[in-house]
């Protein structure tokens, strides 16, 4: 097989895109909604035009209020059981450095096989090992150990899930919408993340720990049901050749690719050097801020805010507007939001700073995913996206890693101050040095 002729040359503001895959009639939902909100290029909801899409973001939006539930309930559990900080850093270690070691096999994965199985398949892997985690939990015999494998496993699911998640995106919408289906995505996530933890504190407190661990097991049930009744058009590309060979595949194609490389890039610096701030909010709230936990509670929910925000400037984003200012402007706000954090002793500044961080990381990181789905031919896509996950997923552990190892000898702010000030002037010379990003379409 020869890759060169299964790729397209990817020029910018004029790629050859490959056709759409007929993702089924983009028909007007039925009269009484807005037909604004709606309307092809402008409204603010128009991926939602596409019945397949419908029930795909529905499934998911119900599903991840599951899961955050569960984040919610597994973290009071180690907590409880431990009362050790550093082993639920270990816990949180092992469900996100799967996708660091999983990412490229799923984007292969993606490629070969009929995404809506597959995705099936991997949901009702989770819906186990969360449905594992409750009846041990019930029956009050689950110990620390069990509870890292079990995370790393879902950590394992999630990572081979998340290529062809991202591709079915594309597949179910259209090229136009690519970027409005996945700023609905983001909406989808970030709403969950207000309504599961609220639910999760509710039933804790109320029922129990493993109450929040069976609705999680039963919340996805309804991406498989969703998954069901989609109509999947997309195309399978039937590959010989080992593993290995398909991943040199999809390097290859990057290799050859130097803009899609430099956009992967972005996304691996906001991962490795900027999204660590998340796991070290609490030692601004306590010793920095002086807010305790309450205040540390809105500082989260400050940078929820921005990143919902983030995400409705992108679906209110039309589609013949350029996005290369999305990711520039996004990636210099964002650690520009960092570094604000890190030097800001004002809560409500940090306030301020946390909401533009949250918003600005959205705008970058899925703009990016937009600019690869349409950029990229469909025989590679999933590939590609699989270097986009393992970037923003795979490379946050060892950020935190990296930023902790710092704060034991300069302190938090310091090191944070660093781990934001060196990208930051990156992205400044990227702005200034490599015009065609600018004007990407």
């Amino acid at each position: 097989m020869e890759p060169e002729k299964s790729t397209e040359e990817v020029v910018p503001n004029r790629v050859a895109a490959p056709p759409a895959l007929a993702p089924g009639p983009s028909a007007p939902l039925r009269a009484g909604w807005p037909a604004r909100l709606l309307a092809p290029g402008t409204g603010m909801l128009r991926a939602l035009r596409h019945p397949n899409y419908r029930l795909f973001w529905t499934g998911n939006f119900l599903s991840n209020i599951g899961t955050w539930m569960q984040q919610v309930a597994l973290g009071w559990l180690v907590l409880e059981m431990t009362n050790s900080p550093f082993l639920l850093g270990v816990v949180g270690f092992a469900q996100f450095i799967p996708a660091l070691l999983f990412s490229l096999p799923g984007g292969v994965i993606a490629d070969r096989v009929n995404r809506r199985t597959w995705l099936m398949s991997t949901q009702a892997v989770m819906m186990l090992l969360a449905l594992s985690l409750a009846l041990l939990v019930s029956f009050e015999v689950v110990t620390y150990t069990e509870i890292v494998i079990l995370t790393f496993l879902l950590g394992t699911a999630i990572a081979m899930n998340a290529p062809a998640f991202q591709a079915m995106v594309r597949d179910l919408s259209s090229r136009e919408d690519v970027l409005n289906a996945i700023a609905m995505n983001s909406m989808q996530f970030n709403l969950s993340r207000f309504i599961g933890p609220t639910i999760a504190g509710i039933l804790i407190s109320t029922a129990s720990v493993a109450a929040c661990f069976y609705v999680n097991s039963l919340s996805y049930l309804a991406p498989v049901i969703a998954l069901s009744l989609v109509k999947w058009r997309g195309q399978v590309h039937p590959v010989s050749g080992s593993m290995a060979a398909r991943l040199g595949e999809g390097f290859r194609y990057l290799r050859g690719h130097g803009q899609i490389v430099l956009l992967v890039s972005i996304v691996g610096m906001v991962s490795l050097f900027g999204l660590p701030y998340l796991i070290f909010l609490p030692v601004f709230a306590r010793d920095i801020l002086g807010v305790g936990a309450r205040g540390l509670g809105y500082l989260t929910s400050a940078s929820g805010a921005g990143a919902l925000l983030g995400a409705l400037t992108l679906a209110t984003w039309r589609s013949e507007w350029r996005r290369g200012p999305l990711v520039l402007g996004g990636s210099v706000l964002f650690f520009s939001g960092v570094l604000l954090v890190a030097l800001s002793k004002n809560f409500y500044l940090s306030l301020f700073a946390l909401v533009v961080t949250g918003g600005a990381m959205v705008a970058a990181v899925a703009t990016v995913n937009s600019l690869i789905q349409t950029l990229v031919p469909d025989q590679v896509r999933g590939r590609v996206l699989s270097w986009h996950t393992m970037a923003y997923f795979g490379l946050s552990p060892v950020g935190s890693l990296l930023v902790g190892w710092l704060a034991s000898s300069w302190g938090t702010p310091v090191a944070l101050a660093l781990s934001a000030a060196v990208p930051l002037a990156v992205m400044i010379v990227i702005v200034a040095t490599v015009p065609w990003l600018r004007h990407l379409q």
